[in-house]
């Protein structure tokens, strides 16, 4: 049964302009977190996303005996984590529960493997879904013994004296590569990653920031087990993520002139803009700080030409978390759309991402083609209608963004979903209907 709670009524956008910030990146705030839990000192960080998932990580590192102030604020939580040291986490008195953090559990497996205990991870229904054989294989060669449910959660790991590997992940995935690296800080040698296609690299500039040291040679990421890491004082950067719905917002509306503060433009991350530009908008870049290893700053987007475009398997890794975002712009305007092949990923997310997307669009009047591993969409502007996110926080987003150019109304089934990584999305939705801007 659905809560009314639970399902948001669109409001009509007519004007996107002004200034806005996002809150803070999720990928970062995970990965910063983890490491100030073992590293020497106390960590202060500030901007740290006070979404669903991040703060399941933190539960998940209390649960391990590290001590986390959290200090609410206007822009996400300032944290105080006190590290534990290398290999200092404690056993946990209960199951760790990750919620509906795929992030969380394939990461804090890797930060457990090397500590001589047993751990279970946990997560909801959703996540209990998820495959996890790409991180319990690489760890089971480097010596801890992970049990599962055919592959998927709940992990149990026993843990304990690591050593090395060199491995090449099956498929192109940031989280499995964070997990052997944050395994591979545990393990007695050099641990290294070969990528056949660059992911983001969040967790390797987050070590380099805490005082420990990454090669990169080619294809391969490496780090040598047993360095001692560092407390920081960082403030993370918004989320490109996050930002990417409003910048196709502003991509897809006549005359829109925006604005994003504040937001981190790695470029590993920033493959989303050139992806932007391909499809017409405007956009220009300014990067106003470099601090903790991730460069922050401003992009401005404005409404440029829109025109149909596509994502092809070299570039999915690369934008794999925006492309609903990418999926809703398509469908703003008429005479456009959107081919994607080679993101067959896309259906072990927090839902089968492709199969939803879908369902979600048709429903809002789109066209989209369903292949296994991609989509084709296209048959704007939206007519409105009712889209179920079936609890997917990035597919709510999507849905809602291309809703608000929609010519009828429309509501979001599943909108408290957004929960998981923006709390405050459909406030900063409706000021813009209001206001014909942000502030």
């Amino acid at each position: 049964m659905v809560s009314i709670a639970d399902v948001a009524e669109v409001p009509r956008v007519s004007n996107v302009t002004g200034t806005l910030r996002v809150p803070g990146d999720k990928s970062v705030s995970h990965r910063y977190a983890m490491l100030a839990s073992v590293a020497i000192g106390t960590t202060r960080l500030q901007g740290y996303l006070p979404g669903a998932d991040c703060l399941a990580t933190l539960d998940c590192l209390e649960a391990l005996g590290v001590s986390v102030i959290r200090i609410p604020g206007v822009h996400g939580l300032t944290l105080e984590i006190e590290g534990r040291g290398p290999r200092g986490l404690r056993t946990p008195g209960r199951p760790l529960d990750a919620a509906n953090s795929g992030t969380s559990m394939r990461l804090l497996a890797g930060l457990v493997a090397g500590h001589p205990f047993i751990t279970t991870l946990t997560g909801d229904e959703s996540l209990s879904r998820r495959p996890m054989r790409r991180i319990i294989e690489p760890l089971t060669t480097m010596g801890a013994s992970v049990d599962s449910d055919g592959g998927r959660p709940p992990l149990t790991i026993a843990g304990g004296d690591l050593h090395a590997i060199a491995h090449t992940p099956p498929v192109p995935s940031a989280q499995v590569k964070s997990a052997v690296l944050l395994a591979g800080l545990h393990a007695a040698g050099v641990t290294s990653v070969h990528e056949r296609v660059p992911t983001r690299d969040h967790t390797e500039r987050a070590v380099e920031a805490f005082g420990g040291r990454i090669v990169r040679d080619g294809d391969a990421v490496s780090l040598a087990g047993g360095q001692r890491l560092s407390a920081i004082h960082a403030t993370v950067p918004g989320d490109i993520s996050s930002a990417a719905f409003w910048l196709a917002l502003a991509a897809g509306t006549p005359g829109a002139s925006l604005a994003i503060e504040g937001v981190g433009l790695n470029p590993s991350r920033s493959h989303l803009l050139a992806v932007l530009r391909r499809a017409g908008a405007d956009i220009e870049t300014r990067e106003d700080h470099a601090g903790a290893g991730e460069p922050s700053g401003t992009i401005h987007v404005r409404f440029g030409s829109p025109r149909s475009f596509e994502i092809g398997p070299d570039e999915v890794p690369l934008v794999i978390d925006e492309i609903p975002a990418l999926a809703a712009l398509a469908v703003m305007t008429g005479g456009t759309s959107l081919t994607v092949s080679g993101a067959a990923e896309l259906r072990v997310k927090e839902t089968d991402r492709i199969s939803m997307l879908a369902s979600g669009f048709r429903a809002l009047g789109a066209d989209v083609d369903e292949y296994a591993d991609g989509f084709h969409i296209s048959g704007g502007p939206l007519q409105g209608g009712t889209a179920d996110a079936a609890g997917d926080h990035r597919l709510a987003m999507a849905f809602a963004i291309a809703a608000a150019r929609a010519r009828g109304p429309a509501r979001i089934v599943g909108a408290q979903s957004v929960a998981v990584s923006y709390p405050g999305f459909f406030d900063v939705l409706q000021q813009l209907s209001r206001s014909g801007g942000a502030r």
